[in-house]
């Protein structure tokens, strides 16, 4: 003759199904974050944050910077500012001391 479970039994079990549910959801939502964030990286290199042209490469001062194709606007990597203005005075310098 089966034995049937309790309440509590179906509870405590339920319970664990619904954590396990979660727990995959939980993985399946970071995974998918994870992928949409490496598909914008791809989709953005060599482009303008502000408008989406191509970057091109300008040579100044022994740093390659990123100048817009569209826009104009210039755009440094880390450490580009430091090199581009280290023994620079007046207003670059100025710049230096604020973003240090």
């Amino acid at each position: 003759m089966p034995v049937k479970p309790t309440e509590q039994e179906e509870e405590y079990f339920a319970r664990l199904e619904f954590e396990r549910r979660k727990k995959a959801l939980a993985e399946q939502e970071s995974q998918a974050a994870e992928e949409e964030r490496l598909r914008v990286l791809a989709m953005a290199k060599d482009r303008c944050p502000k408008c989406g042209a191509p970057l091109v490469p300008v040579p100044y001062r022994g740093v390659e910077l990123d100048k817009c194709s569209r826009c104009q606007g210039v755009w440094l990597d880390c450490g580009e500012l430091d090199q581009v203005i280290a023994e620079e005075k007046g207003f670059l310098g100025g710049l230096r001391r604020i973003f240090a």
